[in-house]
C-alpha cells in the first residue's frame, strides 16, 4: 500500500508557517491520519509564530536584514570605506553605458518610469559615476560603498525578489598585481561578517561584467555575490582609468543562507512576512 503525503494546500500552509523541512516529507498510512497530524501541527506552528512575533515586537525590534546592513556598514567603515547614497531612478543612457540596451537580456526586466528613466536594476551605473568624480578629486586609494534597493521584473521564485537590497563596494587605485588577492580578501570580509558558512569562490561570467569571481554558498551553491576588477571593458564609457576591485552582494540572499532557509521572500521587504514571520496566522 502506497504512503500518503501532505496535500498541496497543506504543504504550502506548513511551509508558510516555517515548518521543519523534514516534517514536510512525512508520509502517512491514511488520509485520516494525515489530516489529524496536520491539524495538530498547524496549531503548534501558529503558536510558535505568535511567540516569534511577540519576541520581535518586544525585544528583537530590528529585522535581520537591517541588522546585517548595520554590521556591514560598521565593518566597512572600520576598513576605511565611505558610505554613499545615490538615486533610485536612473536614466536609460546610464543603462546603455553598462551595455544594457534593447537586445540585452536584462532590458526586459527593467521597471521603466516613462521612456527615458527607470528604477535601477543594479547599483553599478551610479557608482561608476561616483568613481569618475572621486577619481578627479580624491587621493588614492579610494574606498566607498552603497547599500540600497534595486528592482527587476523577476519571475516569482525561491531565489529572487522583484525588490532587493544590494551592497556594492569599490576600491580604486590598487597596484595591478594585487587586485585578485585583494578582491578575495574583501569578499571574505563581507562573507565572514555576515556569518556565512560553507562558501567558496568560483570563476564565472556575467552578461554585464563579463568574467567575474562569484561567491557561492551552501550545498546547492547559491550565488550570493559577484566580483569584478578593472581596468575593465566597461570603464571606457565612464572615463575610468584607475585599477579597481568591486563586489556586489545580495543581502536578502545572505540572510536566507545564514538562517538555513531556501525561500528569499520571507527575508526581504514584504507585507506577508515580518523578519521571516508569517503574518497571516
Amino acid at each position: 500500500m502506497s504512503k500518503i503525503s501532505w496535500t498541496d494546500i497543506q504543504l504550502k500552509r506548513l511551509q508558510a508557517l516555517n515548518a521543519d523541512p523534514q516534517i514536510l516529507s512525512t508520509l502517512f498510512e491514511t488520509n485520516e491520519a494525515r489530516n489529524h497530524a496536520y491539524q495538530a501541527l498547524e496549531k503548534k506552528l501558529v503558536k510558535l509564530e505568535k511567540s516569534r512575533l511577540n519576541a520581535f515586537l518586544t525585544s528583537q525590534l530590528q529585522t535581520r536584514l537591517y541588522k546585517l546592513e548595520c554590521r556591514l556598514t560598521d565593518i566597512l567603515n572600520q576598513q576605511g570605506f565611505s558610505r554613499v547614497t545615490t538615486p533610485t531612478i536612473i536614466s536609460k543612457t546610464q543603462l546603455a553605458k553598462m551595455s544594457i540596451d534593447e537586445q540585452h537580456p536584462l532590458f526586459n526586466k527593467v521597471f521603466w518610469v516613462g521612456d527615458k528613466q527607470c528604477l535601477r536594476p543594479m547599483l553599478a551605473p551610479n557608482l561608476y559615476r561616483v568613481m569618475y568624480e572621486l577619481a578627479r578629486l580624491a587621493k588614492r586609494p579610494i574606498r566607498f560603498f552603497e547599500i540600497g534597493p534595486c528592482f527587476r521584473k523577476e519571475s516569482d521564485g525561491a531565489q529572487h525578489n522583484r525588490e532587493f537590497t544590494m551592497l556594492n563596494l569599490v576600491e580604486m587605485g590598487l597596484p595591478a598585481d594585487n587586485r585578485h588577492e585583494r578582491l578575495k580578501e574583501l569578499g571574505r570580509l563581507i562573507a565572514d561578517t555576515t556569518g556565512l558558512k560553507d562558501y567558496g569562490f568560483e570563476q564565472t561570467s556575467s552578461t554585464v561584467y563579463g568574467d567575474t569571481i562569484d561567491i557561492a554558498c551552501g550545498a546547492n551553491k547559491v550565488e550570493i555575490a559577484s566580483g569584478a576588477m578593472g581596468p575593465h571593458p566597461l570603464d571606457r564609457a565612464w572615463r575610468i582609468t584607475d585599477t579597481w576591485v568591486g563586489w556586489g552582494f545580495g543581502l536578502e540572499r545572505m540572510v536566507m543562507m545564514t538562517e538555513g532557509d531556501d525561500s528569499i521572500g520571507k527575508w526581504g521587504k514584504s507585507l506577508a512576512y515580518l523578519d521571516g514571520i508569517r503574518l497571516n496566522f
